[in-house]
């Protein structure tokens, strides 16, 4: 198996430079991957003392970021690297405020692995949720560098858990501690003897608890709403405009706003999305030149301001279910109070399940269906009202994550 992988990365790194001529995104990962020694060598010397921080992509980040805050306090006199897999991740983030390095982990091939941690050195690593890359883990493990996994979520299906998964399960040993979101999860370390874990819930709902303390206020979109009702739909892919565009279009009064925050925001996938609405639309980057109340759909053709625009929020949508892309982050909206729509993919999303049961999220498999919800909560003030809450009440009780991690790191 070991073999198998390690030939797998080296075909790979030459797969990655084929496609990157094909694919903008997959170029900006190859790139950068090019540069990300030269980048620690600028940045970090054998003298410092370092952490290590590490996310596959941007969800990942935000994830981390209340956990990285806290480290941070523990060891205010330590560097910090943080490492993307993703360009989505690195391309958002790459000046991030929490770290003195940014930068592209390399492919995992043993060579890699140790250039990486030889410049790096980390006193301290945290990975968040999963992205185990076994060479780089393994590596570390031979120095005896101490790390751990916040906000772990495994399932059986993984290769961690299964017969022929050996090669897998040794990079998880590399942690000290892991700390999962549930119990599950425990439950499945504990049947390959890994033992060394807590149920510690999932950091996002630190994160997303921390933005009602930030200054939500934005003067364009209150400027938008006026005193009407407003669905919010975020990180939606075209599958899910399908949806609100019908609804807009067929059924809405006209006086519900519409904010919508594609995931995508290529010029030419904006134009269509815009094209093909009949109500009044205006764009975020028209908005110093036109009076916004005046248009019924504000697209944010824009990233970095979505979870602020929630707070604006009646109802929200939230994009990724409908199609295969995986149903993007509910919580950001869930904590500001109010009910969620999201579509039928959602099994591996526990707190997509949770919200569910406690009837403050609805799924639907079709126009119908989300017509039918829209309007329900369109029409009864009270069941939106109670259902939102439902979202505040769910991450208000699921608090705490950093608080148990933290306590680890102190001891």
């Amino acid at each position: 198996m070991r073999f198998i992988y390690n030939t797998g990365i080296f075909l790979a790194h030459y797969a990655l430079k084929a496609l990157s001529v094909f694919n903008p995104k997959i170029k900006l990962g190859v790139l950068g991957r090019q540069n990300t020694f030269d980048i620690l060598k600028q940045h970090i010397s054998l003298q410092d003392k370092t952490l290590w921080f590490h996310c596959a992509s941007l969800g990942e980040y935000e994830q981390g970021l209340p956990v990285f805050s806290e480290i941070k306090n523990v060891y205010p006199n330590h560097k910090v690297v943080l490492s993307f897999f993703s360009p989505s991740g690195y391309e958002i983030r790459k000046n991030a405020p929490i770290a003195d390095c940014v930068v592209y982990l390399p492919l995992d091939s043993k060579k890699h692995a140790k250039t990486f941690l030889d410049l790096v050195h980390p006193e301290l690593t945290v990975f968040v949720k999963y992205d185990i890359w076994p060479n780089i883990l393994i590596e570390l493990k031979r120095r005896h560098g101490k790390a751990i996994l916040i906000s772990a979520l495994f399932r059986k299906e993984q290769t961690f858990f299964k017969a022929y998964g050996g090669f897998m399960r040794d990079p998880l040993f590399a942690f000290q501690h892991i700390f999962t979101q549930d119990e599950v999860s425990k439950q499945l370390l504990k049947s390959i003897n890994y033992n060394a874990t807590s149920v510690s819930g999932d950091t996002r709902f630190d994160r997303v608890s921390n933005q009602l303390k930030s200054d939500n206020t934005l003067d364009f979109i209150a400027e938008f709403k006026q005193d009407n009702l407003c669905l919010v739909a975020g990180s939606t892919w075209p599958e899910d405009e399908t949806l609100l565009v019908q609804f807009i279009n067929n059924e809405a009064p006209h006086d519900l706003k519409f904010i919508i925050a594609p995931h995508n925001i290529k010029p030419n996938q904006i134009q269509q999305l815009k094209t093909n609405l009949k109500a009044k639309t205006a764009l975020f980057s028209d908005k110093d030149t036109v009076d916004l109340k005046d248009f019924q759909v504000l697209i944010i053709d824009t990233i970095g301001i979505l979870t602020k625009i929630y707070n604006y929020a009646d109802l929200a949508y939230i994009g990724g279910a409908v199609g295969s892309t995986g149903l993007h982050n509910t919580l950001e909206a869930a904590v500001f109070g109010v009910p969620i729509i999201i579509g039928n993919d959602y099994e591996k999303f526990p707190e997509a399940k949770a919200m569910i049961a406690k009837q403050g999220m609805f799924s639907v498999n079709n126009q119908a269906d989300f017509n039918d919800i829209l309007n329900k909560l369109i029409t009864n003030p009270d069941f939106r009202k109670s259902s939102g809450e439902k979202n505040s009440d769910y991450v208000r009780k699921n608090k705490g994550a950093v608080d148990i991690i933290s306590r680890y790191l102190h001891k």
